[in-house]
């Protein structure tokens, strides 16, 4: 796709990345650190979206675009690209997560019991006006319960499988170095599973979200509930080139199955869904959406291809942004064939009122009326 080239110079073009910039006000080390401390769940977002998991430079690409959350996602990505891999994780498990709220709308008396751990979902949602008139907002302490929860918890799955509710687990041992990785290798239809669960995990919240409710709402195969859903810090484990094991340090990381009614056997399936940060209701949507692109559906919202392309949130972004960019020679093409079209018709709609008189005028007067 070409463009013409932007006019004005480059003078014009740093002026108007200087009025940017000055809107936004001196970008500073106390700046990031503030909106790291007051904003963590949306630097969350950002890690999660960018699939690079550093708060501080989260945090940067928020304070350096005023919180536009794709030009910071795209900050974030362009980084990453520029640092190289050194090692593969372990794998982590359910049982492995350092477990801070753990839940389940399916299901009441789970092994382990549910832990509500941090969150807003049982309480009023009232704006705390009185802060801007002086009022100091100071949150009560936290009561300490009587006895520690368990700092890990067991699969729900698991528990399932043992009352044949879910179908035994099928999940294939493969290298860590085999591991399909989406960030390198081109996404293909039908993608490898590794592939559709990176992509949820590294996908738009909002276009994620979107899909997952016209699931829920009807627009696609599924309506499932949440059956286990977590929020955590996971030890990211790598090994030695000797042989040893050692943990590296601990990410927060949320992670959802849902579960429905699988209508071709008599059991339950399962979705998941799981991205860096706490962002719940994005793994509820990816969960979600994992379980409708199991099913044979003419839904757009359940097709693998429509939802993965369309909730990738850097290439979506930069398409819609790129409307911006001149297009004045391809538009101008449009506009000499509309105006070509319109000369036709009034040629057309002449013809057409002087047909009666064509047989009584010769063909120099015709086109002398025409003209």
């Amino acid at each position: 796709m070409a463009y013409a080239a932007t006019r004005g110079g480059e003078e014009a073009i740093a002026q108007a990345e200087r009025l940017y910039r000055d809107d936004l006000g001196p970008l500073t080390a106390g700046r990031i650190a503030e909106v790291r401390r007051a904003l963590p769940y949306l630097v969350d977002r950002v890690m999660g979206e960018a699939s690079l998991y550093e708060p501080d430079l989260a945090a940067l690409a928020l304070a350096q675009t005023g919180g536009e959350l794709y030009e910071a996602v795209l900050l974030l990505r362009a980084y990453r690209t520029t640092q190289p891999r050194l090692w593969t994780a372990e794998p982590v498990t359910h049982r492995d997560i350092l477990t801070v709220r753990r839940i389940s709308a399916a299901f009441k008396d789970i092994p382990g019991g549910q832990i509500l751990g941090p969150t807003l979902d049982y309480s009023h949602r009232l704006l705390k006006v009185g802060v801007l008139a002086g009022e100091t907002d100071v949150p009560e302490p936290v009561t300490p319960g009587r006895t520690s929860a368990p700092a890990t918890q067991p699969a729900l799955a698991d528990w399932q499988r043992e009352q044949g509710l879910v179908a035994p687990e099928r999940a294939a041992k493969v290298p860590l170095d085999d591991i399909p990785d989406v960030t390198r290798d081109g996404l293909l239809f039908p993608p490898p599973r590794a592939h559709r669960l990176q992509t949820l995990a590294r996908g738009d919240t909002g276009g994620m979200l979107a899909l997952g409710y016209a699931n829920q709402r009807g627009y696609g195969p599924v309506h499932p509930a949440v059956n286990d859903l977590r929020l955590g810090e996971a030890e990211v484990r790598l090994r030695h080139p000797r042989g040893t094991v050692f943990s590296a340090g601990r990410v927060r990381v949320s992670e959802t199955e849902m579960v429905s009614k699988d209508p071709r056997a008599d059991t339950l399936k399962l979705g998941f869904c799981a991205t860096f940060g706490w962002n719940e209701v994005k793994t509820i949507a990816g969960a979600t959406l994992d379980l409708s692109m199991e099913e044979q559906s003419a839904f757009a919202a359940a097709d693998e291809e429509f939802v993965l392309y369309h909730t990738e949130p850097t290439e979506a972004s930069g398409f819609c942004i790129h409307f911006k960019m001149p297009h004045y020679v391809t538009f101008q093409s449009s506009l000499d064939a509309l105006r070509g079209a319109n000369a036709d018709r009034d040629r057309r709609a002449a013809r057409a009122k002087a047909k009666p008189k064509a047989d009584r005028m010769s063909e120099a007067e015709i086109e002398e009326a025409l003209s």
